[in-house]
């Protein structure tokens, strides 16, 4: 079977049921607990386990997390929807993505008018 969410296979023994979908547990965990990027307590980890790795700019990003990072950077701002459709990814799994990159202080939002950009930090 494949979770909904992330469509990786998954065994009926590690599957969980959430309102009538079979998730991974990854995927369950989020469902359940969805990040929230403006969590200070996550900021102040997540900045000082950077710090003791040394890690600066996209240094311990997933792949993923970098290309979101360079994109807004080459175009100086981006939607979440302009992103989600550039790396054809569902919102959830956005939203996932823009909480650690809040939460290592490298990418915020502004809003602008009526409208909600995404911004290197």
């Amino acid at each position: 079977m494949k979770c909904a969410r992330c469509q990786e296979e998954v065994l009926p023994q590690d599957s969980y049921d959430y309102y009538g979908q079979t998730l991974c547990e990854d995927c369950y965990i989020v469902a359940l607990q969805p990040p929230k990027p403006c969590d200070p307590a996550a900021v102040a980890s997540a900045k000082a386990t950077r710090k003791q790795l040394g890690q600066t700019g996209t240094d311990g990003l997933t792949p993923l997390q970098k290309r979101i990072y360079e994109y807004i950077k080459a175009k100086g701002k981006a939607t979440k929807e302009e992103l989600a459709s550039t790396f054809d990814l569902p919102q959830w799994e956005l939203e996932k993505q823009f909480a650690v990159l809040r939460h290592c202080e490298l990418v915020r939002a502004t809003k602008e008018g009526n409208q909600i950009y995404l911004t290197l930090w």
